[in-house]
């Protein structure tokens, strides 16, 4: 149970550094012109309201993106509470992924089906991004991860029982 109250209090964390980063960037933070310069040549914030997903894909499709979120949140959820505390790893990726979703379902509902996207890389083309999108990645990464070393154990153990 503590586990769960942890998640909660760390997702509730990283949703509200994402929603005050974007307060924060909708305040300060120039739409066009260059780059305001955070670490020169590297990462600098230009702000950006994106209706669709990364690269812009699905582009004034709203109902469609909010309807993916709230089904993977949905799965996200069930699979939080069927295996979750089985596993760090799976745990921890499922709370980020959770918590970055609805950072970012709260835009689209609240800011006309728009995301904020304010942290730009100067050094290579890549789509303008949210802390709520980070969260979203590592988690993510973390559930890959989780996934690749399942099968190996699998894998191991099917060796071992002669299974192979």
């Amino acid at each position: 149970m503590i586990n769960y109250i942890i998640a909660v209090v760390v997702g509730a964390l990283v949703l509200a550094a994402d929603q005050y980063t974007k307060f924060l960037a909708e305040r300060f933070v120039p739409m066009t012109g260059p780059a305001m310069e955070f670490i020169p040549g590297l990462i600098g914030f230009w702000r950006t309201n994106n209706g669709g997903a990364a690269w812009g894909f699905l582009e004034g499709h709203t109902w469609i993106l909010l309807s993916l979120t709230v089904i993977i949140m949905i799965i996200c959820v069930a699979m939080l509470l069927k295996y979750g505390l089985k596993n760090k790893l799976l745990f921890w990726s499922l709370t980020l992924v959770l918590s970055g979703g609805i950072g970012n379902l709260i835009d689209r509902i609240f800011r006309g089906g728009k995301v904020v996207d304010f942290i730009y890389l100067e050094f290579m083309d890549f789509p303008m991004f949210n802390l709520a999108d980070c969260a979203i990645v590592i988690g993510a990464c973390l559930m890959i991860l989780y996934f690749i070393i399942d099968i190996v154990k699998e894998t191991n153990s099917r060796k071992a029982d002669g299974n192979v």
